[in-house]
């Protein structure tokens, strides 16, 4: 990771931030000079995070955080971010989530009840939080993570999939309520992104879903970092409302082969 100057004047709070698709988030932000706020709920994680992102001559600091779904936790991320960050936030990530695998007759009440909480309550009020003192700063961008599943129907993970089209709806939303005040709202869709795997490893149970891509495999969470670079950037200045599809074609295209 070397350091360039793209976001060098603004701070960002990543949640999930200390593996997969999170931490390769806060480490793009933070190359292009934003001071980050890594969030998790594993400090040893978090930490060793920081350390790379410092050590690559990036700012950093580990913000911890259970986001359960409860207003209280959002709440209280959004303010310490701001005071680990100098007192404002200017771009925020919704990368933290959970993807238990399940099915409708085996879906209990309490399973439902923490999907929704940690993708959809937690998310809502962490932005509730944070955007209007965007707005009231001159500007901000959120950047929300939803997946492909929302569009592609699949027999498992309904209450996820329904998370994450709860999600880009959210994102519409805040378009319209937030944009007008300089608040950029948009949502990054991945594929199935993952680090690469050891040779010795199984392969990954998602990989299989990318077969018949124009990608013809899974995608690296480098991917969705560059990404979120372009959404909290002046690049992407007139990008409003949008759902971007960061996965390997698997929702616009299909390979037949011969």
């Amino acid at each position: 990771m070397s350091v360039t100057d793209r976001l060098s004047q603004k701070t960002a709070l990543v949640t999930g931030a200390t593996s997969n698709i999170g931490q390769a988030v806060a480490s793009a932000l933070a190359a292009e000079g934003a001071h980050v706020a890594v969030s998790g709920r594993n400090k040893e994680r978090g930490e060793d995070v920081v350390a790379a992102i410092r050590a690559a001559g990036g700012r950093a600091d580990f913000v911890p955080a259970d986001l359960d779904g409860s207003a209280d936790a959002s709440r209280a991320l959004a303010a310490e971010a701001r005071r680990v960050l100098g007192g404002r936030v200017d771009i925020l990530v919704n990368s933290a989530g959970i993807y238990p695998m399940h099915t409708t007759p085996d879906t209990d009440e309490e399973l439902f009840d923490r999907i929704i909480g940690v993708n959809v309550k937690a998310p809502f009020f962490l932005t509730a939080a944070l955007a209007p003192a965007m707005a009231e700063a001159g500007g901000g961008a959120v950047i929300n993570l939803g997946s492909w599943i929302v569009r592609l129907g699949v027999p498992v993970s309904p209450v996820y999939s329904a998370s994450k089209g709860a999600v880009e709806t959210l994102t519409r939303a805040w378009a319209a309520e937030f944009g007008p005040r300089g608040v950029r709202v948009n949502t990054i869709s991945p594929g199935v992104v993952h680090p690469p795997l050891p040779a010795s490893a199984d392969a990954h149970p998602g990989d299989v879903m990318m077969n018949g891509t124009p990608a013809g495999g899974h995608g690296l969470p480098d991917a969705i970092g560059r990404a979120a670079v372009y959404l909290a950037s002046d690049d992407a200045a007139f990008v409003h409302g949008t759902v971007l599809d960061v996965d390997g074609g698997r929702t616009t295209a299909a390979v037949i082969a011969p």
